[in-house]
């Protein structure tokens, strides 16, 4: 394991705001490709090769925000995201070598926050990084600044203030961005969103290559609160469905 520095260079490594990044993974030449950009973002980064090390040094750095690789030596990544997410919550970027929709369902259902498929873009990585940082601040600022009340559709209950979701009466546990999409969709209740839409409102990113990333969050939350909950428009996008008024 080695610790990174901080870039130096102006507007870059203030975008990072001296944030920590823990880049888990066993590939010298993707960890040290990872560190080298987050570096000039301005991030602060350590790196771990193996299941107990991450786990390990999760829990003694804090970090801000995990990268982290399924196939891991040790044990995966799966559990390294369980063991973490029980310790504190922090949101979690995964990395698949694989195309394969199981791993990424499996991924969000332990807790992970986001993945990408290898190969990726340094730039693409860096971005979705950052979007995901800027949503912990928001649910913080969420936190202090509650919207009052509580949206109720049908026996899907959504509360802004506490972050919680109800469905008849029981409680359903979201990751962070999960709870961001339901929410997007409730501020249009039957109304048709596009994937582009939904991940340039939830996600901050615009590239249409990321509509993939919406199509498995929908997946991971129709499990979550009832598929007949979410009604897809093929060829357009999601929409949430409520009671008949």
């Amino acid at each position: 394991m080695e610790q990174t520095h901080t870039s130096h260079n102006g507007t870059a490594a203030a975008a990072g705001a001296q944030r920590r990044v823990l880049v888990i993974e066993d590939d010298t030449t993707i960890v040290d490709a990872i560190a080298a950009r987050l570096r000039a973002e301005g991030f602060l980064v350590q790196t771990a090769s193996d299941g107990p090390s991450a786990v390990d040094t999760a829990e003694a750095w804090q970090p801000d925000l995990l990268i982290l690789d399924i196939m891991l030596p040790g044990f995966d990544g799966l559990e390294v995201c369980r063991r973490v997410q029980a310790q504190r919550p922090v949101p979690v970027l995964m990395l698949t070598a694989r195309d394969d929709e199981t791993d990424m369902l499996v991924g969000l259902g332990v807790g992970a926050d986001d993945y990408m498929t290898k190969p990726f873009s340094m730039r693409e990585l860096a971005a979705r990084v950052h979007v995901l940082l800027r949503r912990v601040e928001r649910a913080a600022l969420a936190a202090t600044t509650p919207r009052s009340g509580i949206l109720r559709l049908g026996e899907l209950e959504i509360d802004h203030a506490q972050r919680r979701v109800r469905v008849r009466g029981e409680d359903v546990h979201l990751t962070p961005t999960e709870f961001d999409l339901l929410v997007c969709l409730a501020n249009t209740p039957r109304a048709v969103l596009s994937r582009e839409q939904l991940l340039a409102e939830v996600w901050d990113w615009a590239d249409a290559s990321g509509t993939r990333t919406v199509d498995s969050h929908i997946k991971a939350l129709r499990r979550k609160i009832g598929a007949e909950r979410i009604r897809t428009v093929h060829g357009v996008g999601y929409a949430l469905e409520t009671p008949a008024p």
